[in-house]
C-alpha cells in the first residue's frame, strides 16, 4: 500500500491518491434523503477536491524543473565574473555544475 493510500478513521483512502478519478468517486455517494442544495453542495465539495489534486500535482510536476532557470542566469553571472565575458547559457546546457563548468568555453 502506497503512502498516499492509507485509510482514514471510517476505512476510506484518499480520492486524490487514486490516479484514476472514476475510480476515486467509485465510493462515493449521495444520501438518497439529500435535499438538491445538500447534494448540489456535496458534487462542488467533491469537484473542488478533485481540481485542488489535478492542481498539486501539476505544481509537482512543474516544481522539476523550477529551478533551473535560475541555475543558468546563476552560471552566466558566475562565467561573467570569473571569465570577464557574458555567455547566454542554452536551455539544454548540463544541470550537473562540473560538466556545465567544462563545456563553459562553449557558451
Amino acid at each position: 500500500m502506497a503512502a498516499d493510500d492509507h485509510p482514514d478513521e471510517r476505512g476510506a483512502t484518499d480520492p486524490a491518491a487514486t490516479a484514476d478519478p472514476a475510480a476515486a468517486l467509485a465510493g462515493l455517494s449521495i444520501p438518497d434523503d439529500a435535499r438538491d442544495d445538500e447534494a448540489a453542495a456535496i458534487a462542488a465539495a467533491v469537484a473542488a477536491h478533485l481540481r485542488d489534486g489535478e492542481l498539486a500535482a501539476a505544481a509537482a510536476a512543474s516544481e522539476a524543473d523550477d529551478g533551473r532557470d535560475e541555475d543558468r542566469w546563476a552560471f552566466a553571472g558566475r562565467i561573467e565574473r570569473l571569465r570577464r565575458r557574458r555567455v547566454r547559457v542554452p536551455a539544454d546546457a548540463p544541470a550537473d555544475p562540473w560538466t556545465a563548468a567544462g563545456r563553459s568555453d562553449r557558451f
